[in-house]
C-alpha cells in the first residue's frame, strides 16, 4: 500500500513516499508436492498375515487309534501313536481374493447318516463323498494350494521328518486343584482335618476383599485344544493308511488329530523376520 506526503528538503518541498509491508502469500501451484505412503494398519488381516508363521504346504487329517510300543534297528523300545489316515480329500482352497488368506480346506473319513444339506451341497461341489471332519490348514502362498476332489495318504509325511499333531485332550470332568493344577495340597499330618486336598488360602483380606480373575481353583478339566510339537514319524504305510508318531498325541482313542510340518522347523513367516 503506496500513501503520499511531504518533507522539507533545504529551501524545497519533496513528497515523500512511503509503503507499508504486507504479508506475500506463496500461490498453491508454486509448492511442490510429494505423494506420501498409505499408513500401515497393524490390525488389519494383511498385516496379520505377515506376522502369522506359515507353512509351504497344508497338513493332513487322521484319527487316533492307540499306541504301541515301537523298536528301533538297535533294540530301543519307544512309545509310539497310530495314527489313520482314511479318506483325506480337499474340498476347497481359500485365496487372498475371496476370503483373505491362502489356506486349503479337508475332509476326512465318510459320513452316511445325519449329514445336512450344506456339507452335502459342499462336498458334491468339490467330487467327493460327505466327511466326517472338516478342517482346514493355512499356508504361506498359493503355491500350496492343491486342487478339490485329491485324496492325500500317508506317503505325504517322510520318515524322519518332524510334525505336529493337534486334538482335544481327555475329559476329566470337575477336578481339584492337586489334580488340575499340581497343588502340593495341605498337610497330611496334625492340624488339618479332611482337608488334606484343598487349595488353603484363596486370597487376600478387605484390599481387595475378592478373589481376582485367573485364579487357579477347582473345575472342569480337559476337553481342551492341545498341540504336540515336534514328533517324528517312524513309520508310513500309504496302502494301509497307517501312520505311525513317536510319543503321544493328546486325546482319547478315536480322536480327531490335525497333523501337519513341524512349524519351529520348516515354517517361516511371509515377511521374513522368523
Amino acid at each position: 500500500m503506496w500513501a503520499n506526503s511531504l518533507r522539507i528538503v533545504g529551501n524545497t518541498v519533496k513528497p515523500l513516499v512511503f509503503s507499508r509491508g504486507a504479508a506475500r502469500i506463496t500461490s498453491i501451484h508454486t509448492v511442490t508436492s510429494a505423494k506420501t505412503e498409505e499408513p500401515k494398519r497393524f490390525h488389519s488381516l494383511e498385516s496379520a498375515n505377515l506376522r502369522k508363521q506359515l507353512l509351504t504346504r497344508p497338513g493332513i487329517l487322521g484319527v487316533k487309534r492307540g499306541m504301541i510300543s515301537w523298536y528301533t534297528d538297535e533294540g530301543k523300545q519307544l512309545a509310539a501313536t497310530v495314527v489313520e489316515i482314511d479318506s483325506c480329500e480337499v474340498l476347497q482352497n481359500k485365496t487372498v481374493d475371496t476370503d483373505g488368506y491362502f489356506a486349503v480346506q479337508l475332509g476326512q473319513g465318510t459320513k452316511l447318516k445325519n449329514v445336512t444339506a450344506q456339507i452335502l451341497k459342499h462336498c458334491e461341489k468339490a467330487g467327493v463323498s460327505p466327511k466326517k471332519h472338516i478342517a482346514e490348514f493355512r499356508v504361506r502362498d498359493e503355491s500350496g494350494l492343491i486342487p478339490p476332489g485329491v485324496e492325500i495318504t500317508a506317503n505325504y509325511f517322510a520318515v524322519g521328518q518332524k510334525v505336529d499333531c493337534q486334538s482335544i485332550s481327555k475329559g476329566k470332568g470337575f477336578a481339584g486343584v492337586m489334580k488340575r493344577h499340581n497343588f502340593g495340597g495341605l498337610r497330611a499330618t496334625h492340624g488339618v482335618s479332611k482337608a488334606h486336598r484343598s487349595a488353603g488360602s484363596m486370597g487376600a483380606t478387605q484390599d481387595p476383599g475378592r478373589i481376582l480373575p485367573g485364579k487357579k481353583m477347582a473345575g472342569h478339566m480337559g476337553v481342551e485344544s492341545r498341540t504336540i510339537l515336534n514328533n517324528e514319524v517312524l513309520h508310513v504305510d500309504g496302502e494301509a493308511g497307517i501312520l505311525v508318531i513317536k510319543g503321544q498325541i493328546a486325546g482319547p482313542n478315536g480322536c480327531f488329530v490335525k497333523i501337519a510340518d513341524a512349524k519351529r522347523i520348516y515354517g517361516k513367516s511371509k515377511d521374513g523376520s522368523r
